[in-house]
C-alpha cells in the first residue's frame, strides 16, 4: 500500500483526500529531486533535545520514514549525517522534521532525503526524555504511527493509515483524468472548455465585451 503512493506526487495525494494532509509550507526538502512515500516513524522530542530520536532508530525498518515533531518551536539542528548513516543502514527513506537539521552537504552525497523547517547547525543536547511511536502534530498535520508519509519538491503530505487505500485509488483516478486533459491541451483545446468553465464564469457575472 504504501509503495503504491510512490508514484503519485503530494500535489495529486493532497488534491486525492480532498486537499488535506498537507505540512507546512516552511517543511522544505533540502536538496532537489527526492520523491519518497513510507511508513511513519513518529518521534516527539523536547526542544534542542535529540536524545529520543537515538531512541527511535532502534524501532526503525525497511520502508519508513522518520516523523520528528519538538513539543515547542526550535530551530536547533537535530539531524545529521551520524543519525542519516544509522537509520539509511536499517532502511529508512528519509526524514521529515519540523526544525532544523545540519551536514547538508554530507546528507546529499549519501542520496538521504530530508524535508526540514530550516537549515540549522545549533546543536543538541541529549537531557529529556520523550516519546516514539505516539501521535504528534508535525507542522500543523496529526501524524500516527504508521500513517503515510509522501514526500517531494512540492512538500509533505500524510495520509491517515485507515484511508490509505480509499486515497490511493482516487490518485489513480485523478491521475487518468489528469492524462486525458493534458492530451486535449496538447491539441489545442482550452482549459475554459476541457474543465467546462464557462457556464460556472458565466453565473458569477463574467461578460466578454467586444473591442
Amino acid at each position: 500500500m504504501v509503495d503504491g503512493f510512490a508514484q503519485f506526487g503530494v500535489a495529486t495525494v493532497h488534491e486525492a483526500q480532498e486537499r488535506t494532509g498537507l505540512l507546512a509550507a516552511d517543511i522544505s526538502p533540502i536538496y532537489p529531486g527526492a520523491h519518497i512515500s513510507g511508513s511513519a516513524v513518529t518521534v516527539s522530542v523536547p526542544p534542542a533535545d535529540n536524545w529520543m530520536i537515538h531512541v527511535a532508530v532502534e524501532q526503525c525498518g525497511e520502508g519508513d520514514v522518520l516523523v520528528v515533531a519538538p513539543t515547542s518551536p526550535s530551530d536547533a539542528g537535530y539531524f545529521g549525517e551520524l543519525l542519516a548513516t544509522a537509520v539509511q543502514t536499517r532502511g529508512v527513506r528519509g526524514l521529515v522534521i519540523d526544525a532544523g537539521c545540519r551536514d547538508v552537504a554530507e546528507l546529499r552525497r549519501m542520496d538521504f532525503p530530508v524535508w526540514s523547517k530550516c537549515v540549522s547547525a545549533f546543536g543538541t543536547v541529549k537531557e529529556t526524555l520523550g516519546d516514539v511511536n505516539v501521535a504528534v502534530v508535525c507542522a500543523g498535520q496529526l501524524v500516527e504511527p504508521g500513517d503515510v508519509v509522501v514526500a517531494d519538491d512540492d512538500g509533505v503530505v500524510v495520509v491517515p493509515r485507515g484511508e490509505a487505500a480509499q486515497v490511493l485509488d482516487g490518485c489513480r483516478a485523478r491521475e487518468e483524468k489528469e492524462a486525458r486533459s493534458r492530451e486535449r491541451y496538447r491539441a489545442g483545446e482550452l482549459s475554459l472548455d476541457v474543465q467546462g468553465m464557462r457556464q460556472a464564469l458565466e453565473d458569477k457575472g463574467l461578460r466578454y465585451l467586444d473591442g
